[in-house]
């Protein structure tokens, strides 16, 4: 009984190998559709995860047990405000580590006495308590924020889009802004607080000065409170009627921290959205190289007829055409993921974001390619396999 015939491992790699390299352009070209898609695919990913990197790494130096209490609106629709006493009542709370406020009052800034009033530039005039910076985690980057002494006087701490908008770059005794018919003297400029936005573009004084010289009434218009990790929930509860015990119904409680939660969630989907994307661009991909093998069977009948005759069986042909669409594919997929691993580096390193690139990206989108080399490999080397040695040399 005659043996029957069989290919190694590495005969199949070569046989299919030796395809590729005799059209290196077309075998490129096909490969390349494979590559955009897995590359696609792998930026998504790899973006998507260096952003929620960054968002945690920011999540965890701010801390997200932070609270926000607010005055909100009256049963007639009215206006309400804080009682003024509510910061006191608040940091009675025991879970509660840190508690301070600002307060908005009426008063506009300006560069200069002859800017006209109705030119407020909507920057908010804040009063501000000393300890404000440590409760909500911002951090002066230019001068010095407001102390016992400075917050007794016309001193003015500038959030940094105010700053900008007043043309300030950095304090000095020689720079002064007009606050409400008076000169202020700016001590520091803060960088931006991410769970503070409000303070950015808000110029902030001391709580005693505006007591005194604008007139302000003492009513907290946000009240930030620390609390301990494991008792955010059960502090955000109680802080409605420990602010303002008669009207509970009349105060807004909310997390800062959950908005960037959200922005989290909106990237989360977009990258869904992208992802789905990719995923045609790798179909696309697969149509190219299925596109490519049928064309080859078609360019290769006299070498298929060649090797049937010297006694190549039709599993032979299968498995050399089968093993070209996958080494394409493979090619593809392992290049689309290097170039998706470097796109992500370079921007990530741009953005100044933690470089994040899941291993199951890059090794799922390789698998996948193999697939769907699979797959588009099938009927070219079914179609491959069934030509006669007779038929192929004939048609040739």
């Amino acid at each position: 009984m005659t043996a029957r015939s069989r290919l190694l491992p590495r005969d199949v790699a070569r046989v299919g190998a030796t395809g590729l390299r005799t059209r290196p352009l077309r075998a490129m070209l096909a490969a390349l559709g494979i590559a955009i898609g897995i590359a696609a695919m792998v930026c998504v990913v790899g973006i998507a995860s260096s952003s929620r990197a960054h968002i945690d790494q920011k999540l965890a130096q701010l801390g997200t047990n932070l609270l926000k209490i607010n005055p909100g609106e009256s049963v007639l629709g009215d206006e309400s405000h804080l009682p003024t006493d509510a910061v006191a009542m608040v940091g009675r709370i025991p879970d509660v580590t840190s508690v301070t406020a600002i307060g908005k009052t009426d008063a506009h800034v300006y560069r200069s006495e002859h800017i006209p009033s109705a030119q407020t530039g909507s920057i908010a005039v804040l009063a501000a308590r000393t300890d404000l910076l440590d409760a909500v985690h911002a951090r002066v980057i230019h001068g010095t924020w407001l102390n016992a002494a400075t917050a007794t006087y016309p001193a003015i701490v500038l959030g940094s889009t105010a700053a900008k908008r007043l043309g300030i770059a950095a304090p000095s005794p020689d720079v002064k802004v007009w606050l409400d018919s008076q000169w202020f003297t700016v001590v520091g400029v803060l960088d931006q607080v991410p769970l503070a936005p409000e303070l950015d573009n808000a110029a902030l004084i001391g709580w005693q000065v505006a007591a005194a010289q604008l007139r302000f009434d003492g009513y907290p218009t946000v009240i930030y409170a620390r609390t301990r990790d494991n008792a955010v929930v059960s502090v955000q509860a109680m802080l409605a009627r420990t602010a303002n015990p008669e009207h509970p119904n009349e105060v807004k409680v909310s997390r800062p921290s959950d908005a960037l939660a959200a922005r989290e969630a909106t990237d989360t989907a977009l990258s869904g959205l992208l992802l789905g994307l990719g995923a045609v661009a790798l179909l696309v991909g697969g149509v190219g190289v299925a596109n490519t093998m049928v064309i080859s069977v078609l360019e290769r009948r006299a070498e298929i007829g060649l090797r049937r005759a010297l006694g190549a069986t039709r599993g032979h042909i299968r498995l050399q055409f089968l093993a070209e669409s996958q080494l394409l594919s493979a090619l593809g997929g392992v290049g689309g993921a290097l170039i998706g691993i470097a796109v992500t580096t370079g921007y990530a390193g741009y953005q100044d974001w933690p470089t994040v690139v899941p291993a199951w990206a890059t090794v799922g989108g390789v698998l996948a390619t193999l697939v769907i080399g699979g797959c588009a490999g099938i009927y070219p080397a079914w179609r491959a396999a069934r030509l006669s040695p007779t038929e192929a040399l004939a048609a040739s």
